[in-house]
Parts: C-alpha cells; structure tokens; sequence
C-alpha cells in the first residue's frame, strides 16, 4: 500500500508547486486566446513537470510505469491549446519508448488519448461558465478510457491498484483545475485593484486642475467668437475656426477628467436591455451614416437587467462609437444580444475594422491610452469602469485587420409580469 501511495504523492507535490510557481511567472488569464509565446512557455513548464512526474513512478508493478504526466498533457491542452500539450506529449512519448518494457505502445497510448480527449473537449471546455461541471467531464471521459485499456492489456492489476491509483488520478486532476480556476479570479482581482489605482490617481488630477483649466477656456472661446465676427483679417477667419475646434477638444477632455473624477451615485432600475440597445442604435445611426458604417441590430428577445440607464447607456454608445471610428471605410458594427450562463446577459458589439495587436488589447481602458489620433483613452476607461460598478464583465478580442469584439456581460433579472 505504501509503495503506491508514495510516488502518487510525489507526483501530486510536483504538480502543485510547479502550478503555482507557474503562475508567478506567467499569471493564469480568463483568456480563451493566449499569445504563442506564453503557450511555449507553458509547453516547457509542462514538459518539466511531466518529466519530474515520470522519475518518479510507482515501481512495483513490473516493467509498467504509473504516474500522473497524463495529467499534465490533459490541463496544459485545456487551457493552452494544442502547442503546448502537442510538447509535452512529444516529450513524455520519446521518453516512454527509451524506457522501454512490455508496456510501453500502452504507455505511449493512454498519453495520446489523454491530448486527443483534452483537445476534443476544449471548445466546450472554455466556452463552459462552470469549469468544474465541464473539467470533470473531461476528466470522467479520460478515466474510463483509462481503465479499459488498462483492464484490456495489464491483467495482472488487482484491485487495490484501481482503487489507490484512480481515486488519486481523478482528485488531483479535479482539484488542480479548482485551483487554476481560484488563481485566475484572484489574478482578475488583482488586476481589478491596479486598475482601480490607476482611476483614483486620474480622479485626482482631475478634480484638482479640471475647473482651474475650464474657466479661463471658456473665456477665451467666448472672446475668439467675438473677434471673428467683427474682424475682417482673413488669416483670422481663416484660423478661427481650427482655434474653436481645439478648445472645444480641450474641453471635452476635461469633461471626461471629471466624468471619472466624480460620477454622481447610479439611479438603479430594472432595464429593458433590447430596448435601451435599440435607443443606442437610434442615436448612433448618423455618425455610422456619415462614416459610411452600417449597425445591423435586430431587436428581438424581452430581457432585463439592474442598473442605471443613463450610464449603462453611456457605456454602450462609447463601445459602438469605438467600433464606428475604428472603420477607415465602409464597414460593418454588428450588434447582438443573447442570453448566457448563469443567469446572465451578454451584448455582443463586432466590427470589422482595423483590429488591435495583443499589446494594444493589453492595454485598452487604461487611463491615458488610446488608439486614436486624437483620443485620450477615457472612454474606454468610463465604460469599463460603470460596466463593473453595475456587478458586469466586459472583454475583448481582437485581431489586427479583421476587427474587434466587444462583449459586456450583465447579470439578467426577472421582472414580475403585470
């Protein structure tokens, strides 16, 4: 009994550590695309871990070698994609067959099947909104594989075996996706502190020099309008109107300053969300015209949610604004509204313009960041901020020259029919 127990707990301390080492290094995202250069780095960890698993296996069984390295191809596949469990597979295989045996096609076997059901099973996987219900299917899928091959080719495994090796395989493949999972909400709630940081010290500034700035612009304004009218200097009139147009910029900015500095208390009320989409739609259709954008919505389905109209509706028109500028020539803005998971709302905004690199998607909604030649990065940064004030998520994806997708999720409500 001790001499099976013994090498499965090493293997589970090998996989454990190296997981939250891991995460140091390259701290685990909700993402459902990760860069290739992390999902190399990942491949290596991987690779290690699997090796430091099989030096480590149970040793009384003949010329067969049990560990858990099936393990680590099956999460890296989840959550990396192919590259990585591709990696590890390759180098788990090359050493199994050196190690040699009566065994070794099964043991080579059980670990392509641990990649193939991982990969068959990823689409859903992260699609899916509870990775636990979805991670043990994945899990269940691979250990009855497992045993049958098993029960089919090494006939000489008694019953403790099943029993000690399979309990321990199927715990630690389960309890290692809970902790990926808890490492990736308290990476998204540390990011979520940086952030909030970050709007403090613009909340700052901009309480402190906005007003200062806004008075002596507005005089300034006023006194330009003054000297056009009566000035006949055709520089002057010439000029005037660009001057105009850059105070008036200026101004806006500040706006935004304050906009974030001091966002009055939300008004929260049960929302007809495809109505209030709709309203969006309505009043973004000239600026779409007048950049030859088309919006295709389709107002269809009856779902609430809570929150404050005025400023869920600010966040959404700035989505779709975004959408609109990032069109150089004719294009698209697609609008959808579905239900999700959990009780929740999603509105889906996709364009097909420019598109942004991961470094830019990186670093959308941070204060002073911007794509635009002449934006400040604040309204990105006001809509994420009231869309996670109202208790939602918004993501992004993007790629350079196809486009960008915006998704804003909401918790939906159900409103007592009168």
């Amino acid at each position: 009994m001790i001499t099976l127990i013994k090498p499965l707990l090493v293997n589970i301390t090998i996989l454990f550590s190296f997981t939250f080492n891991a995460n140091l290094f390259f701290p685990f995202q909700a993402k459902n695309t990760i860069s290739l250069k992390k999902r190399f780095s990942y491949g290596l960890i991987g690779m290690m871990v699997a090796l430091f698993c099989m030096f480590y296996p149970i040793e009384t069984l003949g010329e067969t070698h049990f560990d858990f390295r099936m393990i680590v191809i099956m999460i890296l596949t989840l959550y990396g994609g192919w590259l990585p469990g591709i990696m590890v597979l390759a180098v788990v295989s090359i050493y199994r067959y050196f190690i040699g045996g009566d065994f070794q096609e099964v043991g080579i076997l059980v670990s392509i099947l641990a990649f193939i059901i991982a990969f068959l099973f990823r689409g859903l996987f992260l699609k899916s909104k509870i990775k636990m219900l979805s991670g043990t299917m994945v899990v269940v899928s691979y250990f009855l594989t497992y045993i049958t091959i098993l029960y089919l080719t090494v006939r000489f495994l008694d019953l403790s075996f099943y029993l000690i090796y399979f309990s321990a395989f199927y715990v630690t493949a389960i309890a290692l996706i809970y902790v990926i999972e808890r490492l990736i909400r308290i990476n998204k709630q540390m990011e979520e502190m940086v952030y909030l940081d970050k709007l403090n010290m613009v909340g700052q500034m901009a309480a402190s020099i906005a007003h200062e700035i806004r008075n002596p612009l507005t005089t300034v304004r006023g006194f330009i309008q003054f000297l056009s009218k009566d000035t006949k200097d055709e520089q002057f009139q010439k000029f005037s109107p660009i001057i105009m147009e850059e105070l008036d910029r200026t101004n806006k900015i500040i706006t935004d300053y304050l906009n974030v500095a001091k966002q009055a208390p939300f008004n929260l009320s049960n929302i007809p969300i495809t109505q209030l989409v709709d309203d969006c739609v309505q009043l973004m259709r000239p600026f779409a015209s007048y950049s030859n954008v088309i919006i295709d919505f389709e107002k269809s389905g009856n779902w609430y949610v809570h929150g404050d109209e005025h400023y869920l509706k600010q966040a959404i028109m700035n989505v779709i604004k975004n959408g609109i500028e990032s069109i150089h020539d004719q294009g698209t803005v697609k609008i959808d509204i579905q239900p999700s998971f959990n009780d929740t709302i999603t509105i889906t905004v996709q364009d097909n313009g420019c598109g942004m690199d991961a470094e830019q998607l990186k670093n959308i909604g941070l204060p002073f960041y911007t794509t635009k030649t002449m934006g400040t990065g604040l309204g990105s940064m006001i809509t994420n901020k009231i869309v996670r004030e109202l208790n939602g998520s918004i993501e992004y994806e993007s790629e350079v020259g196809t486009g960008t997708t915006v998704k804003i999720t909401l918790e939906e409500i159900e409103v007592p029919k009168a």
